[in-house]
């Protein structure tokens, strides 16, 4: 069940955002990590950092996800490694994390209650088990963890940026340069709740920041290595878009290809390293290229290097 939750009030204090409202309003501050939170003071745009004073108005949007009464399916999660604490899987394109925006069975919190029992969400948990995301069509390496404990400490990790986060890519257009690095903030696209877009205010949205080196450029298209920096909803694809070389295959930030019609969106996590959560040895996984982009990099002479 989603819900949109909306609050206002007045500042007795001055200091960020963020702060100030969690503790005023008595909501956790998670909710600002959220893409879809947004932000007023004295109804105007504002940012969770920004500075308020005594005084001003502060409103809050948001959305919560409450998964109660879920329906267990057995859905096949493609396990590469499991202990106690974390499991580590190679999500396959099409399956979706979560429910929500009417998709309510067969994703992987499903085939989390069905495989571990309803123990598993506690406490009518929004998410589950659920450390971070991979949009519907993005396949690859997710972590996810086991316990409240695994949870926290995995979640605080990709908040600090101590998590690494290597994706693979083919986008249009030839690259000339080798590598790059791209520091554009994503908001929301107004006209579109669906979509986003990269912005060069220093205000409005989120920082965004990707680095990409080119491992092969030739007839017409690129293969990409892509280092995340920050974790923004749909921020690899908004980012290449912003370089006029979206992702090939992509139905939201591209047209159809003309050569490759039928493609679907040739994005892949290939590599998550992390510290454990309860040992603290450094994990590293790595999944190969999907059939999906293999045969398109076969079609354009290009070795995946990888």
């Amino acid at each position: 069940m989603i819900k949109k939750e909306s609050m206002s009030l007045v500042s007795d204090r001055e200091g960020r955002f963020d702060q100030i409202f969690s503790t005023l309003s008595d909501t956790p501050r998670s909710i600002f990590s959220k893409d879809t939170t947004e932000c007023f003071v004295n109804s105007k745009d504002a940012k969770k950092s920004s500075k308020v004073k005594i005084g001003d108005i502060l409103e809050a949007n948001w959305i919560e996800e409450y998964f109660e009464n879920l329906e267990k399916s057995d859905v096949d999660l493609e396990e590469i490694y499991e202990d106690d604490d974390i499991l580590v899987i190679n999500k396959r394109q099409g399956l979706v994390v979560h429910p929500g925006a009417g998709v309510y069975e067969n994703t992987i919190v499903n085939g989390l209650l069905y495989k571990y029992g309803d123990d598993f969400s506690e406490d009518g948990d929004l998410r589950p088990g659920i450390v971070h995301r991979l949009d519907k069509d993005t396949s690859g390496v997710m972590v996810i963890a086991k316990n409240r404990e695994a949870l926290e400490k995995l979640q605080e990790d990709f908040r600090e940026r101590r998590v690494k986060k290597t994706y693979y890519a083919i986008v249009k257009g030839e690259m000339n340069e080798s590598f790059g690095r791209i520091e554009k903030r994503i908001e929301r696209d107004r006209r579109d709740r669906k979509r986003f877009k990269a912005t060069d205010s220093n205000v409005r949205g989120k920082s965004a920041i990707t680095e990409y080196k080119v491992l092969s450029s030739k007839n017409g298209y690129s293969f990409l290595e892509i280092s995340l920096l920050t974790g923004r909803t749909h921020q690899i694809r908004v980012h290449m878009k912003s370089l006029n070389h979206p992702v090939l295959g992509d139905s939201i930030y591209s047209q159809q290809d003309k050569r490759f019609r039928d493609a679907t969106l040739m994005l892949h996590s290939g590599r998550l390293s992390f510290t454990h959560p309860r040992t603290g040895e450094a994990m590293d996984f790595a999944t190969p290229l999907p059939d999906r982009m293999k045969s398109i990099l076969n079609e354009l002479e290009i070795k995946e290097m990888l």
